[in-house]
């Protein structure tokens, strides 16, 4: 800028001093002009430097305050009609969000970490090297050891060899420093700094296995409790009067046919129980799926023929053949179709079955046009029933087998018509 002042008033510089010698003027004279106007041009082109540089350092200075984080400083003045008094009214609007921007950032980072400390799950960070560069107070408690300790060091090398390969979400038995038994692992991918790292989570999953494995018992207790009391209660009761009817002396003319009763209530009941607990053990029981092309065209018609007391409509879809356990298939599909003749014969209704394809998944339903589904959250307990003769374990057993394919089963109402829909999802 000063080059550029000085080279703009130098011709006219040029000009004065070439007059002032042409003309007869007193050297005293031409020396004091000279001086003048040589200040003149000096001082002008350094105005019009400092008029430049001192905003542009001044804008300098804001931006580095900005770059370090500090939105304290503030230009003061700028006119707006002025492209320089323009760039610093821009820096003081961009203050306020940086500011905004770098505040969250900060309380979302201490939130974070806090949440990380707390939490009762085990969190570790390694890099692409398997080296452990970050660990939680839990991961801490788990390999026995402080973060300082840990960071820095190989995964391998703290006992973390077995989270680093395999299924990213897995569940596995395993033994650390200073625990041990089944957890829960999660592995994904981030970026710390434009550096790749692999986040490694560890839950235990003891104390919900505990939970889960006590309300379980708690549900069997109260089922067998309920159905073997059904049974003994008769059985008690009419042995006992039975026995007081031997014991009477003379025995009544009637008492060959009531004792002939009492005893068939008793096998009966002894029967009905039987019945029970072969149910269960077949509930229980229930083996693991083994694999093979299963046509689920051929397996609805195979199972529509089954069925006598009312004529099933198929509608065709599309061909598709996937790997399941055909028999353990046919089953499920042998009870819904059951349940939905069971409720369509209370109406008068009709029952269909239909299939397609979505998104790489088997969508196949059974859709009865019964009463619709009782007001109960039960339909999936064990042993529950709202038919009269019902065992409460079809729907059961049918859900355990479609969660055996990765698939599910679920039960909802029609949209805009009476009936039920038995929706069964399994992975192709």
């Amino acid at each position: 800028m000063l080059a550029i002042a000085l080279a703009g008033g130098l011709p006219a510089v040029i000009v004065v001093l070439v007059l002032l010698g042409r003309g007869d003027y007193p050297a005293r004279v031409l020396w004091t002009v000279g001086v003048i106007v040589l200040g003149a041009w000096i001082g002008a082109a350094a105005a019009v430097r400092a008029h430049v540089v001192h905003p542009l350092q001044t804008l300098a200075n804001l931006l580095a305050a900005l770059r370090e984080g500090d939105y304290s400083f503030r230009a003061r003045g700028a006119d707006l009609d002025d492209p320089l008094g323009l760039a610093f009214a821009e820096v003081n609007a961009l203050r306020e969000p940086l500011r905004a921007q770098r505040l969250g950032a900060l309380e979302a980072e201490v939130l974070l970490a806090r949440v990380m400390e707390e939490i009762d799950v085990a969190v570790f960070a390694v890099d692409e090297s398997d080296v452990l560069r970050l660990v939680n107070r839990a991961g801490e408690r788990l390999l026995g050891r402080p973060a300082a300790q840990l960071v820095g060091r190989a995964a391998v090398a703290v006992g973390l060899g077995a989270c680093l390969a395999g299924e990213s979400r897995r569940v596995l038995d395993a033994a650390f420093p200073a625990d041990g038994g089944r957890w829960e692992l999660r592995r994904s991918s981030f970026r710390q700094g434009g550096v790749p790292m692999r986040l490694l989570v560890l839950t235990d999953l003891r104390q919900a296995l505990r939970e889960e494995e006590r309300q379980a018992w708690q549900r069997l207790v109260r089922v067998l409790s309920h159905e073997i009391n059904n049974s003994l209660a008769p059985i008690q009761s009419i042995a006992g009067t039975l026995r007081a009817l031997l014991g009477r002396a003379p025995r009544p003319a009637d008492a060959d046919e009531d004792l002939e009763r009492g005893l068939d209530v008793i096998g009966g009941r002894a029967e009905s129980l039987s019945r029970f607990m072969r149910s269960y053990a077949r509930m229980a029981r229930l083996p693991a799926p083994v694999l093979t092309p299963v046509d689920v065209g051929a397996l609805v018609n195979r199972v529509v023929q089954l069925e006598k007391r009312l004529p099933v409509r198929v509608r065709p879809g599309p061909s598709i053949t996937l790997a399941a356990d055909g028999d353990q298939l046919e089953q499920l599909l042998i009870n819904l179709v059951s349940n939905a003749v069971d409720a369509s014969t209370e109406t008068g209704g009709g029952v269909e079955i239909a299939w397609d394809r979505q998104q790489g998944v088997l969508d196949l339903r059974v859709v009865d046009e019964g009463p619709g589904l009782p007001a109960t959250a039960n339909l999936f307990t064990p042993f529950f029933t709202t038919k009269r003769t019902g065992t409460g374990i079809g729907l059961v057993l049918s859900r355990q087998i479609a969660e055996a394919h990765s698939g599910t089963l679920t039960l909802e109402e029609r949209e805009g018509a009476r009936g039920c829909v038995a929706r069964l999802r399994i992975p192709l």
